[in-house]
């Protein structure tokens, strides 16, 4: 299947949406920030210790570089009788050739990145397990797949591109969504500060907060759903 993600490469072969007028990952340290903002942002891998299944949610998938730095914390740090499910929305997914370009500068992960990619075209029909981890890809709209989904996430990653260029992915009824689709005590974390973006989960039902921001950036937000 041909990517209608209309994608070009910047600065050192860095994958830039030409739709979205953004990028894919932080230009300080994409993989770094997936374990800032994501893993970390989230409580784990301190969350993982008790569960026997811990659902991870994401806005976006794309390069799928939050998946993989979640899949190395979680070998390195998840009990070995515990699995992962994680369930990505997104609208516009990429070609395997194009993934394999974007994870090069991350060659530690890129071992754990070959089996999904191997299989990535199975991928987008349908959930695959492999070992104690499951990814499911949900492709299409988030406004219209999601409020259809049967699953509740432990934890959120909210990681579209910037709210100012694609307002869709965190407008108010989308946030509605996500909370309905948070397990009580779950959380979200994101990379964005945007006001009307604190506000819309506020009015969801989240408990949020200001937290330092990744690269330079002054602040970023995370939260829970604590009824």
């Amino acid at each position: 299947m041909k990517s209608d993600a209309d994608l070009t490469w910047i600065d050192d072969n860095a994958p830039y949406s030409k739709r979205f007028e953004d990028r894919y990952f932080s230009a300080h340290d994409g993989g770094e920030e997936a374990v800032a903002v994501f893993v970390k942002g989230n409580g784990m891998p301190e969350r993982w210790h008790d569960a026997d299944l811990f659902q991870i949610a994401e806005l976006g998938f794309g390069t799928g570089l939050n998946f993989f730095a979640t899949l190395a914390a979680w070998y390195n740090f998840a009990p070995e009788t515990a699995s992962l499910a994680y369930s990505a929305f997104e609208a516009y997914p990429l070609e395997t050739d194009d993934m394999r370009r974007a994870l090069k500068p991350w060659p530690e992960l890129l071992p754990l990145a070959e089996p999904w990619l191997e299989i990535w075209p199975r991928l987008l029909h349908e959930p695959v397990l492999i070992g104690p981890v499951e990814l499911e890809l949900v492709i299409g709209d988030a406004r219209s797949t999601l409020p259809r989904w049967s699953n509740f996430a432990d934890a959120w990653y909210l990681d579209g591109f910037s709210p100012a260029k694609n307002p869709q992915l965190w407008e108010l009824d989308l946030m509605h969504a996500v909370f309905d689709h948070t397990m009580p005590g779950g959380t979200f974390s994101t990379y964005s500060a945007a006001g009307f973006v604190r506000r819309n989960l506020q009015q969801a039902g989240f408990d949020v907060r200001r937290v330092q921001g990744f690269g330079g950036k002054r602040e970023r937000l995370q939260g829970q759903r604590v009824r």
